[in-house]
């Protein structure tokens, strides 16, 4: 409330007798306001609003600026003009109160009619193509409840012919891979019963590596289904939708007159009613732009198809679910981590997960052999750990201790070094074992020999030191490392090296 009205329902309360705090509560306004006008007679009034009307503002100083940023960008934000104020008055900035700006901006922009929003996009209506010419395709998601109320979210493909509207839709309870997306193809051009000659996309990863201004480079699975089925492709721009309208009108009419509130139990299921709800109501009803029975119009569109290929064969076993290994060695699979034996992860790599009752198998792409499995968890965000896939269990520690000891040689010292780490480390010995393998790649006997034998003697059982001392071996001259392990060298003087010390006098003198 603001204003003569303002003024008025004041002076109408106060000659009811009420109090400036009971006013002000029952407008809602502050007592300061009640106070300013309380006494106030209307000439009074009058004056003060023509006064405040004339009155200078502080912001007045910055119109032409603020003017020339509005003017050069429409949709300037007050924040951005409020940035730009303090820095090009840096010395002023203090007394550009961002709420007041805020309000002048707004002040501008309806006095200069400079609206925040550009012009609005124009469109151009434009004729349907051709009987059988083209069809568009497009994906869609949506969250929908199973019968004890958890949420489960479905992912649907949709495919429309573009002249009569007619459509076909299948269901997913899992994000689709680019098989899914070519097995899409084959169930709806046997659902149509032929083929059109294009199919308009989005950019989506599912069939296009990259778009290079216009040299669209395509996954190899759908170039070669592409190459062979011989249909036309039109790939919208980026930020250009509209293109394909027609069908992301179909995903959205799907998502609000048949998923929502539907309740799910299985994804076969799922399908079974939304063929049964294409057949009932979305081929069936009539299309609000064409003003025609989609389903009608298609038995003389259906005429006009290329024919289906009859050496297609639609796979109808359950598709190939793949997931990206990440370099901790785990899984993303519904909205969960799931680990996998160390050393399993390499650059690119991709593994098979198939789901069987409540596991989750994890299976190698090239060997087509089991990794690993996992219980299937129901919940989200969770790491399922096998405990097992915490270090590499190929070899069991005893084949591994062997393996060092052949490499160290095979003598009584290496065996003594090596049972001694296993006993006073075992929860390390593994480690141990192979960084000592590491260690001693491109070494010579003479120079492992040395190595153990000062090890040993001196009670050092670990492999980190085990491997300072052959890199001394590197600075030591040739003679040394050749020499009898048993005679003192300079090893021996580096090991035993006293630290400089300082007599106490010294520090006393700096006190001083």
């Amino acid at each position: 409330m603001k204003g003569w009205k303002m003024y008025s329902k004041i002076h109408q309360l106060k000659a009811d007798g009420l109090k400036k705090s009971q006013v002000s509560r029952k407008l809602e306004l502050n007592y300061k306001t009640i106070s300013k006008y309380w006494t106030m007679s209307p000439s009074e009034y009058q004056a003060y609003q023509e006064k405040t009307k004339t009155r200078k503002k502080k912001l007045d100083q910055y119109t032409d600026v603020i003017l020339t940023l509005l003017n050069t960008h429409h949709d300037y934000t007050t924040s951005q003009i409020h940035d730009k104020l303090k820095e090009r008055f840096p010395n002023e900035s203090d007394a550009i109160v961002y709420s007041t700006l805020r309000r002048f901006v707004r002040n501008l922009r309806k006095t200069y009619n400079i609206p925040k929003k550009g012009p609005a996009r124009q469109y151009e209506a434009i004729e349907d193509p051709p009987l059988g010419y083209q069809a568009q395709v497009d994906l869609g998601t949506d969250v929908v409840e199973d019968a004890l109320g958890r949420k489960i979210r479905v992912y649907a493909i949709a495919m429309v012919l573009s002249h009569s509207r007619y459509k076909y839709i299948h269901w997913y309870d899992r994000p689709p891979t680019t098989r899914d997306f070519i097995l899409f193809h084959e169930m709806a051009f046997n659902y149509y019963g032929g083929i059109p000659e294009e199919i308009v996309y989005d950019q989506d990863r599912l069939l296009i590596v990259s778009e290079n201004f216009g040299d669209i480079v395509y996954t190899q699975a759908f170039e070669s289904y592409r190459q062979q089925v011989k249909f036309k492709t039109y790939i919208c721009r980026s930020a250009d939708p509209e293109s394909k309208g027609r069908v992301e009108a179909v995903v959205k009419y799907a998502k609000g007159n048949f998923s929502k509130y539907r309740e799910f139990t299985t994804i076969e299921d799922f399908n079974a009613q939304s063929m049964a709800w294409l057949e009932r109501t979305a081929n069936a009803k009539v299309h609000a732009t064409t003003k025609k029975i989609p389903a009608e119009v298609f038995s003389l569109e259906c005429q006009y198809l290329r024919p289906v290929h009859q050496n297609i064969i639609i796979n109808t076993s359950e598709p190939i679910i793949t997931r990206k290994v990440h370099k901790d060695n785990t899984i993303h699979y519904r909205s969960n981590r799931y680990t996998l034996p160390t050393d399993t992860y390499e650059r690119g790599k991709e593994v098979e997960v198939k789901i069987q009752a409540d596991t989750l198998m994890i299976i190698d792409q090239q060997t087509q052999e089991q990794i690993t499995q996992h219980p299937l968890h129901l919940g989200k965000g969770k790491l399922v750990k096998n405990t097992n896939h915490r270090r590499d269990h190929r070899k069991k520690i005893e084949e591994l201790q062997q393996e060092v000891l052949e490499a160290l040689g095979k003598s009584e010292t290496a065996r003594t070094f090596l049972e001694t780490i296993r006993q006073e480390k075992p929860r390390y010995s593994r480690d141990q074992y192979l960084l000592v393998l590491r260690t001693i790649k491109k070494r010579t006997q003479s120079e492992i020999d040395i190595a153990l034998n000062y090890c040993v003697d001196r009670g050092l059982y670990s492999a980190t030191i085990f491997k300072s001392v052959m890199e001394q071996l590197d600075h030591l001259p040739q003679s040394e490392t050749q020499a009898d392990p048993e005679t003192p060298t300079v090893m021996d003087a580096l090991y035993h090296t006293q630290t400089q010390t300082r007599d106490i006098e010294e520090y006393e003198w700096y006190a001083r």
